[in-house]
């Protein structure tokens, strides 16, 4: 086995970061029961703040990104993980303070990685990445307030629907009969969120025209929100009695303003979506209605590439230009 390995490096360099395609020894990797070669790694939001040195992500540099990762075991000290196996890995600290799936090869606790579900590639996996689990997760949570009714013909909304969360949750609510509305800021992507399942496309403006605070008229069943900020206050204001929006996002500011009256007035909720800290048993949960009842096909929604198209990437998707899902193939 190769004992070096590329990857893509963050380093300070005075008051901003510089990122370089580097050569790494594996052994210099952290300690860890696995050493998967990685094949797949997808770019998130996070994965910039990290990259470019953003607060509130990683603590030290030199230091590679990269919060997702789907390989194989090379080797393995847990007897239930075996070399060639296929795993994911997603969240906990991978690519925050632990070298991350920007490099062909990690070494991670395996607490931190699950089998790949048959039925779904490695490829597909990342296609998903945490963006797609959280979208799953959100999904999977109204699903789970709305036990006795699902969420077959209902009305839904979306918002930051071009992004990697967003366009997820169009695809999968559409595929499970919900009737989605898509709010974004890219104006110019109308086609883009009618081919994932929209049935309508509303800016953000027009949002603000259509709700009312501090409650309006019933509109949507559930919502998913990754914006937060006053978007996710609009939500609040037009659910249906007994909906609920599930929020995972922060893009538009990390507080929002309400009133008791959605909640009391028409027994609404808000749930809160964590993709990072949950269990393995969750996490698998998702993955496998990935790979059975929620399969969906990314391929006209995702674009792939290499480590060295990363950095221009990462600057589009800190300029809020990122449509859909990038995977990155190492």
């Amino acid at each position: 086995m190769t004992h070096t390995y590329k990857a893509l490096e963050s380093s300070k360099i005075e008051e901003s970061n510089q990122l370089n395609i580097v050569e790494r020894n594996i052994k210099d990797l952290p300690k860890g029961d696995l050493l998967i070669k990685v094949q797949y790694s997808s770019l998130n939001y996070k994965d910039a703040m990290s990259a470019k040195g953003m607060p509130g992500v990683t603590r030290n540099y030199p230091h590679t990104p990269g919060i997702d990762a789907a390989g194989i075991v090379k080797e393995s000290q847990d007897k239930n993980f075996r070399e060639g196996d296929s795993v994911i890995v997603t969240g906990y600290d991978l690519g925050m303070n632990t070298p991350g799936g920007f490099g062909e090869y990690i070494r991670v606790p395996s607490s931190w990685a699950i089998a790949l579900p048959k039925g779904l590639s490695a490829k597909e996996a990342m296609s998903l990445g945490t963006a797609g689990l959280t979208a799953g997760l959100s999904v999977h949570a109204l699903a789970s307030y709305r036990e006795y009714i699902g969420l077959s013909d209902t009305k839904s909304i979306v918002t930051g629907a071009t992004g990697g969360v967003g366009s997820v949750a169009v695809m999968l609510l559409s595929k499970l009969g919900s009737e989605v509305t898509a709010v974004t800021g890219k104006n110019d992507q109308l086609d883009f969120l009618s081919s994932l399942g929209a049935s309508h496309v509303l800016s953000r403006e027009e949002l603000a025209e259509t709700t009312r605070k501090p409650i309006g008229k019933s509109i949507w069943d559930v919502g998913i929100d990754v914006v937060s900020g006053d978007i996710l206050s609009l939500l609040l204001t037009s659910l249906k009695p007994g909906g609920a929006v599930a929020c995972s996002g922060l893009v538009g500011g990390h507080s929002f303003e309400s009133s008791i009256l959605p909640f009391i007035l028409r027994g609404n909720a808000l749930l809160g979506i964590d993709s990072v800290e949950i269990s393995l048993e969750e996490k698998t949960h998702i993955w496998e209605h990935f790979s059975s009842d929620w399969k969906i096909n990314l391929d006209h929604s995702t674009k792939e590439i290499v480590l060295e198209d990363l950095p221009d990437e990462i600057e589009t998707i800190l300029g809020g230009g990122q449509v859909g899902r990038v995977l990155v193939q190492l």
